[in-house]
Order: C-alpha cells, then structure tokens, then sequence
C-alpha cells in the first residue's frame, strides 16, 4: 500500500496544553497510537500515565514511524520551528507522512511551510478549531481545513475523533485564514457591544436591560450575516427596503449621543464616518446592503 493511501493509525502530538491535551487523549481513547511530546516534561509524564500513550524525549523520536503529527502550539513561528529547527520532525518524518497545524496560525506562514515540505513528500494541512477548552473536552469542537482533498480525507478519522464538524475550506492555508477572520468579526462584535453599553450606561439606561434587549434586535434571526448577507448581498438582491443613507442617519445619532455624554467612542467615530462615505460615493437611496460595493471597489474584488 501506498504511504500516501494507508489508514493513519501512528500519530504524533505535539502541545499537551489546556487544548492539546483534552484533543490528544481523544486520539488515544479512540484507537489511535499517539505519541506525545511537549517542552514541560512533567505535562508528558501525567498524560503518558492517564491515557496509555507514548511519551516522546525529543521531536525527532517523536516523529519516527508516525503517519502524521499534530500542532497545537501558540503561533507559526512556533509550529515552524518544531518542524524544520534544530531537531525538528521534518528531519524524521517519512515520506508520506502529514503535518496537521490545528494552531490558530498564519496562513502564509503555513502555505510557506507546506512549500518548504512539499519536495520531502511530506504534506501539511491546517485544521484550527472554534469551541475552546470545553468542547475539546467532549470532542465537540468545529473543525475548518484547508488542502489537499485527498490528504484531507486520509485525516478524516482523526478529525471525527475530535469535533463534530469539518469545513473544508479550501487550498492549503484556508483554514487558518477562515478561523482568524471569524475571531476579527467576533472581537469587532465584542467591543462593539461594549461600546454601545457603556455610551447607554453614560445616558442612564441599564446594562442588563440593555444587554437583554439587544439579543432579539441584533442577534439570532436579525444577525447581518443571517439577515442580510446571505439574503441579500451573496445575491445582490439587496432588497431589505432599508436605504442607505437612513442607516448612515441612525449611525451618525448614536455618534453624536455618545458624543453628547462624553462617551469614550472612536468604534461609533469611525462607523459613522465610513457608512456616511459610502451614502455619498453610493448615494443615500440605494438599499443599505449595497455597502457591500464600497468595500468591493476599495478592495478589488467582488463577493
């Protein structure tokens, strides 16, 4: 059989951390012969006794025999360097084998690794995960993937161990590119929020009154990806009924409320001036979703 075909059953884990560890005893509960490696000895030695896996003294013994290896460590740099530094596991790993990232990593710096590795025959693919340190724990993450197809599947196993979806994302990198922006859109959604309470608090109205009231008028069903995006602007509908320069109205209200109380603001400043921008470039009676367009011309593509 093929290397390259062969059913992964030997892998090699690298990051027996908060996340790692709950994600590697999974592999080892589910069948898998793991090794397991990590800069703490002690981490090792407690997860080498609580689940039967093998404790690797250096990345290179780690990698010996291994179909494929696991990161789940800080950043690329990271991930590079326990890959191709001094005793890294490129120097040790057959051909055929396949370096799975699931970091939140650099996608460029993971598409520059998959080159570096590519004439080794080695493969590597990015597989980040949505859920944190609970759903690690009851394998229930969300898993987004980026390369080879083919790879991809040969991996399947280990990812239906460890989550309960998987987004194939595309090329190699993709992944990583996916789960990064989805954490820009929820930390812009948090501050947002934020901004909104405090300029509230700073009128008089109550936080948890607030927060509560906020959930029907700007989460679930009324959510812009779920209400707008995909009805509307994926297929250039833009049909909500709601012009653009009423949007631009409202949002320049909150600015000058938050204003007016002496709010800390710069979110509602900057908001207001790009959606005041688009009403005068796009003009202020076109639906509101066709803000699309200005990020569109800005940025030289078209979603």
């Amino acid at each position: 059989m093929s290397p390259t075909s062969k059913p992964i059953t030997r892998v090699g884990f690298i990051g027996i951390g908060n996340m790692g560890a709950p994600m590697a005893s999974h592999l080892a509960k589910t069948g898998f012969d793991v090794t397991v490696y990590d800069t703490r000895p002690e981490t090792v030695l407690l997860f080498v006794e609580q689940y039967g896996a093998r404790a690797a003294q250096s990345l290179q013994q780690l990698a010996h025999g291994v179909d494929a290896v696991i990161t789940m460590l800080p950043d690329d740099k990271v991930v590079r360097g326990v890959i191709l530094g001094d005793d890294g596991v490129a120097a040790a790993l057959d051909p055929g084998a396949i370096v799975i990232d699931m970091s939140t990593s650099d996608p460029l710096g993971t598409r520059s690794l998959s080159e570096e590795l590519k004439p080794r025959g080695i493969s590597v693919i990015d597989a980040p995960v949505m859920g944190g340190v609970v759903f690690a724990k009851d394998a229930t993450l969300d898993i987004m993937v980026g390369g080879d197809a083919q790879v991809i599947e040969r991996c399947r196993p280990l990812f239906n161990a460890l989550g309960r979806s998987v987004t194939l994302c595309g090329a190699v990198g993709a992944g990583h590119a996916l789960k990064a922006l989805a954490n820009y859109v929820n930390a812009c959604a948090l501050i947002n929020a934020i901004e909104a309470l405090t300029i509230g608090k700073r009128f008089g109205l109550d936080p948890k009154l607030m927060a509560e009231a906020l959930i029907p008028m700007c989460a679930g069903r009324n959510h812009p990806i779920e209400k707008k995006i995909l009805p509307h602007i994926l297929t250039r509908k833009y049909g909500t009924g709601m012009a653009l320069g009423f949007i631009a109205k409202d949002v320049r209200i909150a600015e000058r409320t938050a204003r007016s109380m002496q709010a800390f603001a710069p979110l509602a400043q900057k908001v207001s001036e790009l959606w005041s921008a688009a009403a005068e470039t796009l003009g202020p009676d076109v639906d509101h979703t066709q803000i699309v367009r200005y990020w569109e011309e800005a940025t030289g593509v078209k979603l």
